[in-house]
C-alpha cells in the first residue's frame, strides 16, 4: 500500500507539472499557474504523508502548505499593487 500511494504522489506531482507548462503556454500569466502547480504539489504531499505517517511527511505537507499559502498571497498583493500604480497617480511636488 505504501508503495503504491508513493506512485501515486510521484504521478500527482508530475501530472501538477505538466498541467502548469500547459496553463502557462496557454494563460501567459503567473499567478494561476503557481497557484495549479502549488494545488498539485500539495496533493501530492498529502497523499504521501497518507503512505507513510512520519514528522518528515508532516513537515513536507506543512512546508508545502506554507509555501502556497504564501505565494498565493504575495502574488495577489502584487497584482493588486501593480493594478493601484497604473489607476491612481497622485504626482508628489
Amino acid at each position: 500500500m505504501t508503495a503504491l500511494l508513493g506512485q501515486a504522489a510521484l504521478w500527482v506531482a508530475a501530472f501538477g507539472l505538466i498541467s502548469a507548462v500547459c496553463a502557462a503556454i496557454h494563460l501567459r500569466q503567473v499567478q494561476p499557474v503557481v497557484a495549479l502547480l502549488a494545488d498539485f504539489l500539495l496533493a501530492a504531499g498529502l497523499i504521501r504523508l497518507a503512505g507513510e505517517p512520519s514528522w518528515d511527511s508532516l513537515a513536507l505537507a506543512a512546508s508545502t502548505g506554507a509555501v502556497r499559502l504564501l505565494l498565493g498571497t504575495a502574488l495577489r498583493h502584487r497584482a493588486s499593487g501593480i493594478g493601484a500604480r497604473r489607476g491612481g497617480g497622485g504626482g508628489g511636488g
